[in-house]
């Protein structure tokens, strides 16, 4: 309890109900450890509000013993005075609005659903530019068991101009891509076109981890108040506004069955509804959220996953050189030699040999060319022959002549 009033400052006993005890049935425990720690000095009751919940703060004994309590890296923060009046008694605080009820809330479905715990979260994250403006985070979250190492939350009332929440996005989009400290920006230009390379060149890489997705850490837009229907016509102009920060570019070879997106330097961005998250059996786990661009509602993992990113791409390059690979097949057996005598196609060791060397019967197959050497071979062999015995037989002819002459001579 005193970790998460150090982490939220401010909260009613059913919002630290849903982050720390989600399991249990009702906020009664809770409370009695409120009232425990009440007695023990470290909490008081602020204020009551409207809808009748007390609203909790620590006190100065409290807050110092929250803050060893909390990780380094995790920012307390500031302490609740409690203020009296002219005749030194206890003064109603005022000043919790209902944004910061809300973005209490959003960290507690949220942590109620499995992401994270009160330590994953932090409030007020500043993320400075090189303007001078700072664009300060409602809520950062981290969760990597849940699947999401980080997200960055705006909590939404339906109440200031939809031009904010996208100069937001552009503003973030901005942070993603300032450098690091002594990077080298001739490096992280050329490592733009080798997709997630280009990140550990950038400041964001150095402050929060990884997100084992393609693309910046994502932005969460919690809209709650107002209509459904205002809540929803909020989420399309969002959309269509903010489109060029989200949407990714194509990879290249559109033109040869290409569809894939490049979300190596998009930020992805999820938009839900505390309304609809409370009104979801499976809370902030169900299927809950809606990544823009995209018209289905699905579970947070899914709406930050990308089907159509690195994966596809993969795919569809194997296809493609697949398919190359298939036509260059095609064109080669086109050119295969037929044999003019049975019709058969070359073998592809006698296609390479006759282009190698080419000698007598290169318009034969294998099996042709060796029948019509045997042949050729058998008939030289049959006329040597013939020729032996034509000079054997003149050979005999000469003989009896060559006898006779020498008889008449003696």
């Amino acid at each position: 309890m005193l970790k998460a009033l150090g982490i939220f400052q401010r909260a009613t006993a059913d919002q630290l109900w849903r982050m720390m005890r989600p399991g249990d049935r009702h906020d009664r425990i809770t409370r009695d450890t409120l009232n425990a720690l009440k007695d023990s000095g470290l909490v008081r009751v602020e204020t009551r509000l409207e809808s009748g919940h007390q609203l909790w703060v620590l006190t100065e004994k409290g807050h110092k013993e929250a803050k060893p309590l909390l990780p380094k890296n995790v920012r307390i923060s500031a302490l609740r005075k409690l203020e009296y009046d002219d005749e030194g008694r206890p003064q109603q605080a005022d000043g919790y609005d209902e944004h910061a009820a809300a973005v209490t809330s959003t960290a507690a479905v949220l942590t109620g659903a499995g992401y994270g715990t009160p330590l994953s979260w932090q409030t007020e994250i500043g993320h400075r530019l090189p303007y001078g403006y700072t664009q300060y985070a409602d809520l950062t979250m981290r969760a990597p068991d849940a699947g999401v190492p980080a997200m960055l939350l705006e909590v939404d009332r339906v109440t200031e101009p939809v031009d904010d929440l996208v100069q937001k996005v552009r503003r973030y989009a901005e942070w993603f891509e300032l450098l690091a400290p002594k990077a080298n920006p001739n490096h992280e230009r050329a490592a733009r076109h080798e997709g997630a390379a280009v990140h550990a060149f950038r400041l964001w890489s150095r402050l929060y981890p990884a997100t084992d997705r393609e693309g910046y850490v994502p932005v969460a837009f919690v809209f709650t108040g107002k209509t459904v229907a205002q809540r929803a016509s909020r989420m399309r102009r969002l959309e269509q506004a903010a489109r060029r920060y989200f949407a990714g570019e194509p990879y290249p070879g559109q033109g040869s069955g290409i569809t894939a997106v490049n979300y190596h330097q998009a930020v992805p961005v999820v938009v839900t509804e505390l309304e609809r998250i409370t009104a979801d059996p499976a809370g902030a786990a169900g299927a809950v959220w809606r990544r823009l661009g995209r018209e289905e509602w699905q579970t947070l993992p899914e709406a930050l996953d990308n089907p159509d990113g690195d994966r596809l791409y993969a795919a569809q390059r194997k296809e493609a050189r697949d398919r190359r690979a298939e036509r260059e097949a095609a064109a080669r057996e086109a050119k295969r030699p037929v044999c003019t005598r049975c019709g058969a196609k070359f073998t592809d060791e006698r296609w390479q040999r006759l282009s190698s060397w080419p000698g007598n019967w290169d318009d034969l197959c294998e099996p042709c060319a060796k029948q019509a050497a045997d042949r050729a071979e058998a008939e030289r062999a049959a006329q040597r022959q013939a020729e032996d015995v034509a000079v054997d037989t003149a050979a005999q002819a000469e003989m009896p002549k060559a006898r006779g002459l020498f008889r008449r001579r003696g």
